[in-house]
């Protein structure tokens, strides 16, 4: 189980890095559409922005999961004829559709794969109510 535990914590440390650069180009784009005048419209333009920083992050959890999903292939942490991308999806989510197990030797990436899926949601969180506070201030909208 230690070593699982290695496993699994390097595995996190990846997701964490790979968080870190999409934070920051997804913070890059929303700048370059904050201050392009592409549109007078204080709303428009802030639909836009949130849509950009919306659509980065959920790319960055895609390739997240697909980290994961490498991680459960190479591993074979899945038990034969699971789908390795699928069941880290449902395992990053904490959806637990509890269909598929892992099988034992590697039982503790289902919640380690969960846990880093709780922590990037709950920083991609953070960074949107930061994005959409700065935003409507700097587009003086009040809600």
């Amino acid at each position: 189980m230690f070593f699982a535990l290695i496993v699994g914590g390097g595995a996190s440390l990846l997701n964490i890095a790979v968080h870190a650069f999409a934070t920051v180009a997804m913070v890059r784009a929303v700048r370059a559409k904050f201050y392009g005048e592409f549109h007078s419209s204080p709303m428009l333009r802030l639909i836009i922005i949130m849509v950009t920083a919306v659509s980065v992050l959920m790319i960055a959890h895609l390739f997240e999961i697909w980290v994961w999903s490498l991680f459960y292939e190479f591993l074979s942490v899945a038990p034969a004829g699971a789908d390795d991308f699928t069941f880290a999806f449902v395992n990053y989510t904490t959806l637990g559709y509890g269909d598929v197990v892992p099988v034992p030797r590697w039982k503790v990436l289902g919640p380690m794969t969960a846990m880093n899926g709780v922590l990037l949601f709950g920083w991609s969180t953070a960074v949107l109510f930061q994005i959409l506070s700065a935003s409507s201030h700097r587009l003086e909208m009040k809600f």
